[in-house]
């Protein structure tokens, strides 16, 4: 399905078959279960542990200093290991995690005003700055786009 997507292009009309396959491959995302959602994790138990807290609870504001204590390690041997394992820093990866939540949630409705209140934002253009910045327009640009099946 995507394969035919990807050759239809951008431009096709809304009507079209492709604009169903569109939309049916956009609701099959939003039913994905959350733990196929492609965010790096390791098998290292320490990382899973931060991971599955932060998965359970993303508003969560804990530092990598939080965290080292509870995982029996310094904070730079924490950092070191996020990376290793991840691929990425622990802002990083905290940050990938926030928008696959705020992804899946606004794909199945929530609204702009929920997800950066369930994301533990201070406030709405907060969490629509960090998204543009990471995705490079805002969550309903994104979305329209992405209905529309604008790469």
């Amino acid at each position: 399905m995507i394969d035919r997507l990807v050759r239809e292009g951008a431009g096709y009309p809304l009507d079209s078959h492709a604009a169903r396959l569109a939309r049916v491959a956009l609701e099959e995302l939003v039913e994905m279960p959350h733990e196929r959602l492609n965010l790096p994790v390791s098998n290292d138990p320490r990382i899973q542990a931060i991971a599955n807290a932060l998965v359970a609870e993303p508003a969560d504001r804990d530092t990598l200093k939080d965290w080292a204590p509870r995982c029996a390690m310094s904070e730079r041997s924490l950092a070191r290991l996020m990376v290793q394992e991840t691929g990425l820093t622990f802002g990083r990866w905290r940050q990938q995690l926030r928008l696959v939540v705020a992804l899946r949630e606004l794909a199945g409705g929530a609204s702009v005003q929920t997800v950066a209140a369930e994301l533990g934002y201070e406030s709405v253009n907060a969490f629509i700055t960090m998204f543009k910045k990471a995705l490079g327009s805002t969550p309903a640009q994104y979305l329209r786009n992405a209905t529309m099946g604008v790469p």
